[in-house]
């Protein structure tokens, strides 16, 4: 087998995942972009294990070590999520950006742009 095969699958599944990322406002499909792109580099590390015939089949161990570290990024991953979407009722994550930056009351270092109707919002928000 072509070692390009593999390769030119990882390069779209990488892609894929990597306009899930920029493009998702989900928090979860995010999530599912970055399995996507660590899948594409299993696929690249076992593939190139295979096409330099290495002994010690260090790809295919390096690719074990991924995974483990998929499932617990995706296991801490969905726990945040979950516990935001509980806390704020929307996992939209251009959502809980703007939210994050209101709730400071501020634009910048020293800029105080809280009202006394944003507080009263913020206040009813947290209850």
């Amino acid at each position: 087998m072509h070692l390009a095969y593999p390769a030119v699958l990882a390069a779209l599944l990488f892609s894929v995942g990597l306009y899930g990322v920029l493009a998702r406002r989900n928090a979860i499909l995010v999530l599912m972009s970055v399995e996507l792109m660590l899948n594409a580099v299993n696929l690249n590390l076992v593939a190139f294990d295979v096409w330099l015939r290495d002994t010690l089949n260090a790809g295919q161990a390096l690719t074990l070590f991924v995974i483990a570290i998929a499932a617990a990024e995706i296991g801490i991953g969905l726990a945040i999520v979950l516990m935001v979407y509980r806390n704020r009722g929307s996992s939209d994550v251009d959502r809980l950006r703007d939210t994050a930056e209101t709730a400071h009351g501020t634009d910048g270092p020293g800029n105080a742009t809280g009202t006394s109707a944003d507080n009263e919002e913020k206040a009813e928000a947290t209850t």
